[in-house]
């Protein structure tokens, strides 16, 4: 059988609120509203090879030991479910950021998910692929349908696709990587603390660009400031985009160190993104568009 191909886009957090931490488990509530960029690695699976992953492109290194990699997770956390399960040799091609705050790795672990599926006639939502996807880690299930949707709890809880319209923009990585752990550590919140602040923004089905920035613009990311405090060139980056002819809107994702800029149109967030690798070789920077 010829090798399954799929792409592992990069999720980023437009939003997102932190509304305290739980009792029970210790877990963060979060609410938080998940796009997908253009940006992607690539995930292959060869059908006919033993289980296994290699890995390459820009990233490999930073990724970390093969044998640790959520792609091999997953696939184990599905076979361990699904007697018989069909597996085989997954290759990654490694371009995004790690520990970058856009769930390249949980992302990664999707891919593989979506094409073990497809080889094994099995549909996403199946219980077990769900299963699989939470076992593996929390932003696992957001990536399996990689499309525009609320994400709550500790990302257990997954809204529907909210068909909204693509927004063109640029992200930036700085090239320090920023665990979430040390994060969440800064934030501060003890075991069954809240976090006071505005309530999330209505999100409506299927809002145009215009509609959906004005709604995104009192929103807020909880975990910007003390991720400045873990890795302060963020407000760098941050100012950089702000600084960029049609930025509409700049923002941390996830818990760092990758930002993003909303633009006005396509042509903006090239020339944005012209002007910041010139300006900064060093550093990541991809536009896209996000949807």
């Amino acid at each position: 059988m010829s090798l399954l191909a799929d792409r592992a886009p990069a999720k980023v957090n437009l939003t997102l609120h932190v509304l305290g931490r739980r009792a029970g488990d210790g877990y963060h509530e979060l609410e938080s509203l998940v796009a997908f960029a253009g940006s992607a690695d690539r995930l292959t699976l060869d059908p006919d090879a033993p289980l296994g992953l290699t890995v390459s492109g820009p990233t490999a290194g930073p990724a970390g030991p093969t044998q640790d990699n959520l792609v091999l997770r997953a696939a184990r956390g599905l076979a361990a479910k699904v007697p018989s399960l069909r597996i085989g040799a997954f290759h990654l091609v490694k371009r995004l950021p790690v520990a970058a705050g856009i769930g390249g790795g949980s992302s990664d672990a999707a891919a593989g998910l979506r094409l073990l599926a497809y080889l094994n006639g099995l549909a996403l939502d199946h219980p077990a692929v769900i299963a699989a996807a939470r076992e593996t880690g929390a932003d696992v299930p957001v990536c399996l349908d990689p499309r525009a949707r609320m994400m709550r709890g500790a990302g257990e809880a997954i809204g529907p696709a909210l068909g909204l319209a693509p927004l063109p923009a640029v992200l930036i990585n700085p090239g320090v990587p920023v665990p979430t752990a040390p994060v969440f550590k800064a934030l501060g919140l003890a075991v069954g603390q809240g976090l006071d602040g505005a309530p999330h923004p209505a999100i409506a089905e299927g809002l145009g660009a215009d509609a959906l920035v004005a709604a995104l613009a009192p929103a807020r990311n909880d975990l910007e400031v003390p991720a400045l405090t873990v890795a302060p060139v963020i407000g760098e980056a941050l100012a950089a985009l702000r600084d960029q002819g049609g930025c509409r809107l700049a923002r941390m994702s996830g818990s760092g160190a990758t930002v993003f800029a909303l633009f006005t149109d396509r042509r903006a967030a090239m020339r944005a993104a012209a002007t910041l690798r010139a300006a900064r070789p060093g550093w990541w920077v991809a536009p896209t568009f996000l949807r």
